[in-house]
């Protein structure tokens, strides 16, 4: 991704890993932050464009980036996510929402992403920095805990 202009491999990346981010973040922080939060690393990516493009994992450092931003508006309170229309989307519990909030950090984010986003446990790994059997390990904690909140079978 090194050859070409800063304006066509931001362009480029952005088309290829936005929504990936914006998916990231918005499971670690909720809709509505995680979106902003998404906006802002897009934001300090491009005006540190020429350093970010050569690194490794771009996307995790940017992910990293949305979430320092994201701190003050977690600051006082669990991520909020959009409840649930029942008339819309008919097969979504509408207990859901609270019961991923109430997730830990980790635990919520890797079962949005898998189950939610369907990314493989591989790709969770390498955005977090975790072995795919820690991933493995907070998903199915994970599951069990939201099984318990909805009053679904363990």
């Amino acid at each position: 991704m090194v050859a070409g202009s800063r304006v066509d491999t931001f362009t480029e990346f952005v088309a290829v890993h936005e929504s990936r981010l914006r998916e990231s973040l918005m499971a670690a922080c909720g809709g509505e932050v995680g979106r902003e939060a998404a906006a802002e690393a897009l934001g300090y990516g491009w005006e540190h464009w020429d350093r970010v493009r050569h690194m490794e994992n771009p996307v995790g450092y940017l992910y990293k980036v949305g979430r320092t931003k994201s701190r003050r508006a977690l600051r006082r309170r669990r991520p909020l996510f959009d409840p649930v229309d029942g008339g819309r989307i008919p097969d979504v519990e509408p207990k859901l929402p609270a019961a991923l909030a109430a997730l830990s950090e980790r635990q919520r984010i890797v079962v949005v992403l898998v189950h939610g986003y369907g990314w493989t446990q591989s790709e969770v790994g390498d955005l977090l920095g975790l072995a795919r059997s820690s991933v493995r390990n907070h998903l199915e904690r994970a599951m069990a805990s939201l099984r318990n909140a909805i009053g679904g079978a363990a």
